[in-house]
């Protein structure tokens, strides 16, 4: 019988630090093996050669890492040369609030001992589409973050500068016309138009993302999902893609209740003795999708109950009647939730949270085939 050796790899963009742990129960875990090397994926390979050397043993070696800069690709490189690879989020990691200390090593160790104990939850690896598509998606809302930065930045010149837009609305064509027309000193003006000339290139661009996202969201692998989600209030294809690749398979989450806590978007706890206090959401787990459900909960929020927008009868033809009609369902329902809420005092970020949440449960069934049957625990 083969014994398993755990091996702890703290990553790093220069370098790796490689720890072996043999677990034991009755005592003192083994730990051994400490190693820096260079980050490469062959130097790994080498290093659990001469572990197995060293062993003269029949071992197996599983191997973690901390998920953060360096994605996917050292798993795959693992994984392809027939090596167990785990990547562990860093969430779910142990963490002492009293650690003085942190170095290479002790993070590899506390890597190992969380894959060999089972206290560290497993990141997802996506399909080689999904995370193309996935990637393409996070460039688009990186220049979504920088165009709505160079936003305020002209809106904040224009206030430095003693003018302040007198309409309804910023950011419409009489806006940028105002702003085209305004009288400033010759290098304010400059310094305007600076800013109204990258606006430009970016809107474009964002436009030109916008486009690409909906072809990718037409292809036979995302066509049919991307239909069902757009049933939903405030999920369009922007949204329903994201959805889709940054979840991957929603099989592998047993309850919706299993799924919005992968979004961190159910409620903390702490528990001693007889005294239960419950937090705010936990926050754990894929925050980019976790704010992708807000902003589509927020459309929820708003209109009467049991109305349909003319775009959103136009995103739900094509789809059989049961899911436009779970999806109608889903619909009404949060959106008198979330004014039950509101009568009662509730904050409205915890109310639009609590949509959020149960929206998550909602799409977890729809895709999961679930739809008779929701459970939002």
């Amino acid at each position: 019988m083969k014994s398993i050796v755990y091996v702890g790899i703290d990553v790093h963009k220069d370098s790796y630090t490689l720890v072996c742990l043999k677990p034991n129960l009755e005592g003192e875990d083994q730990i051994f093996g400490t190693m820096k090397i260079q980050s490469d994926y062959h130097r790994v390979l080498q290093y659990l050669e001469r572990m197995q050397k060293i062993l003269g043993e029949d071992v197996e070696f599983i191997c973690a890492y901390e998920a953060g800069c360096m994605g996917y690709s050292l798993y795959h490189q693992l994984t392809g040369k027939g090596v167990k690879c785990f990547i562990i989020a860093p969430t779910s990691l142990l963490r002492e609030k009293s650690r003085r200390i942190k170095t290479d090593k002790r993070d590899a160790i506390n890597i190992a001992k969380s894959l060999a104990y089972g206290t560290g939850r497993h990141v997802h690896v996506p399909s080689a589409e999904d995370e193309m598509v996935q990637q393409y998606i996070r460039m688009r809302d990186d220049h979504k973050k920088i165009f709505k930065s160079l936003k305020q930045q002209i809106l904040a010149l224009c206030l430095r500068s003693g003018n302040n837009y007198s309409g309804m609305t910023n950011w419409t064509k009489a806006h940028l016309e105002w702003l085209l027309k305004l009288e400033l000193d010759w290098l304010l003006r400059e310094t305007l138009d600076e800013y109204l000339a990258t606006y430009g290139q970016l809107s474009d661009k964002l436009a030109a993302f916008e486009r690409r996202i909906e072809e990718l969201a037409k292809s036979d692998r995302y066509r049919e999902d991307v239909g069902k989600l757009s049933c939903f209030v405030g999920i369009k294809t922007y949204s329903a893609l994201a959805i889709l690749v940054e979840t991957g398979d929603f099989e592998r989450f047993p309850s919706a209740g299993k799924y919005a806590a992968y979004l961190g978007l159910v409620p903390g706890e702490r528990t001693s003795d007889e005294d239960r206090n419950v937090t705010g959401i936990t926050k754990s787990g894929n925050s980019h999708l976790r704010r992708i459900l807000i902003e589509s909960s927020q459309s929820l929020c708003k209109g009467a109950v049991g109305y349909k927008s003319r775009a959103l009868k136009t995103r739900q033809k094509g789809n059989s009647s049961q899911t436009i009609a779970y999806a109608d369902r889903c619909n009404e329902r949060l959106r008198r939730k979330y004014y039950q809420m509101m009568r009662k005092g509730k904050n409205r970020n915890v109310s639009v949270t609590a949509i959020a949440r149960e929206l998550a449960c909602f799409i977890w069934g729809m895709m999961t085939a679930n739809t008779k049957a929701r459970d939002a625990a």
